[in-house]
């Protein structure tokens, strides 16, 4: 029986073997297969699509998924080794019925787990909170044994990284772009198959840093959210006097940029680059953001005859929100992008071509568009460890009641020229804090003097100095 803290917000994660190994995977997938069942109905041969990463243990539960669902008489598109970004885009782009891609992200290398989505006539449905984990966790607790069927197959789709680089073209229009000279940092994982496969059919000097795949991640952890992991990129940037760089993160579904001067760029930039160029020929359609950061994309889709609605935290909930609303691109400040194009998922190359079209039709450094974009200033995410995340959310509420208040994810506060966002992991017991003001000395006060409540207040786990 596997362990209920596997079955996340949006998706399974566990460490292998104690908490996902080869026997409780085989519950896991009838119990994914169950819910497909429900949603899809019993009667039809269901076309499921499984993918998985480079990591160490990958293989033997690509084998054992695969062949669960064959012997319940599913025919299985197997893609093979395939970034995240990848597999959504299969399942969607092919119109085959649902999928299963076998991935721990950003987890360090002892975690493995696995990412599921519907596809529907309006794009992908991803299985988390509020679209059917509940059920997948109870089902495979249970010991849920669906009937099986005969006529269950394994089919191999070939080629689809080449397809899905063509179609990002299609999504940035098509652009003629000069030829840059871009660093990129693979982490030894799946973000380097698009990435080659992108550079085979666009011009540009692509540097590889940590293209070989490998599940033990032997450069660094595959997470460009820590400063510490893009300090080699950064290097190497200025070293090679490269335009820019680019880092990915283990299943490639978020991607990080470094300008020429080897600063970070936020996504937030990013955001209002890749929202620009898709209004020049969608005018007035919606751009969705999610709650932590919202004034320098506010202020750049307004600017370009966009409307901006906001999201709560969490990728599956931001699929979720685009498909209510119909927006045609969604940013988050962790640097996950997606894109109505591709059933509402996660595209990272149409992201890296919207930048490069970008640089390519001003003529400007990355530094520059980085600066004429910028509306604000961000104090970056600060992590607390305490065990009463409610009740210094409460108390903000109370200290800062003159400010416009939301509680569409955790708690927002807004004022004429700053607002934080206070909240909850949806994948971690930390509490996140995210400030941001127009000018840099309004962040900076806000900031102590809100860190300085948390303090206070905090009551603090063990081991934590936040």
């Amino acid at each position: 029986m596997p362990p209920e803290k596997i079955f996340k917000s949006y998706d399974i994660r566990g460490i292998y073997p104690s908490e996902i190994n080869e026997e409780n995977i085989i519950s896991i997938t009838k119990a994914i297969f169950k819910l497909f069942q429900d949603k899809l109905g019993e009667e039809k041969q269901l076309k499921i699509v499984v993918g998985r990463d480079m990591r160490l243990s990958s293989p033997a539960l690509f084998e054992i998924v695969t062949k669960t669902l064959v012997n319940l008489g599913a025919e299985v598109i197997d893609i093979g080794l395939s970034p995240t970004t990848t597999f959504y885009f299969a399942v969607f782009e092919y119109g085959y019925d649902c999928g299963i891609q076998i991935t721990a992200s950003h987890n360090p290398k002892d975690y493995n787990g696995m990412k599921m989505v519907i596809n529907s006539s309006s794009g992908l449905i991803k299985i988390g909170k509020s679209t059917g984990m509940e059920d997948i966790k109870k089902y495979a607790i249970d010991g849920v044994n669906p009937p099986k069927k005969d006529g269950g197959k394994i089919t191999v789709h070939e080629e689809v990284l080449k397809d899905e680089a063509e179609n990002a073209l299609k999504i940035a229009g098509n652009p003629k772009l000069k030829t840059f000279k871009i660093v990129s940092d693979a982490a030894n994982a799946m973000a380097a198959l698009y990435l080659e496969e992108l550079f085979k059919i666009i011009p540009g000097n692509l540097i590889k840093m940590n293209f070989n795949l490998d599940g033990t991640f032997p450069a660094h952890p595959a997470d460009p959210l820590d400063p510490n992991n893009v300090v080699d990129l950064q290097k190497r940037v200025l070293a090679e006097n490269a335009d820019l760089g680019i880092a990915t993160d283990g299943d490639g579904d978020r991607l990080f940029f470094v300008d020429e001067q080897g600063e970070i760029v936020p996504p937030t930039i990013i955001i209002s680059i890749v929202s620009q160029e898709l209004l020049k020929n969608n005018p007035g359609e919606t751009i969705l953001v999610d709650i932590r950061y919202l004034l320098t994309p506010q202020k750049n889709v307004e600017e370009s005859g966009g409307k901006l609605s906001i999201t709560k935290v969490g990728h599956a909930f931001i699929t979720e929100k685009m498909y209510e609303t119909g927006a045609i691109f969604a940013g988050e400040s962790s640097a996950h992008y997606f894109f109505k194009a591709t059933g509402n998922g996660e595209s990272q190359l149409p992201v890296v071509l919207s930048v490069l079209k970008k640089l390519t039709e001003t003529d400007k450094k990355l530094s520059e568009v980085r600066e004429e974009l910028k509306r604000s200033y961000e104090s970056g995410e600060i992590n607390f460890r305490v065990k009463n995340a409610s009740e210094i959310m409460e108390k903000c509420k109370d200290e800062f009641n003159d400010g416009e208040i939301s509680t569409l994810d955790g708690v927002a506060i807004s004022f004429p020229t700053w607002r934080f966002s206070l909240r909850t992991s949806n994948t971690e017991p930390l509490l996140r804090l995210n400030l941001e003001a127009l000018d840099e000395n309004t962040m900076r006060e806000n900031k102590e003097k809100i860190l300085g409540l948390i303090e206070q207040l905090a009551v603090k786990e063990e081991g934590s100095s936040h």
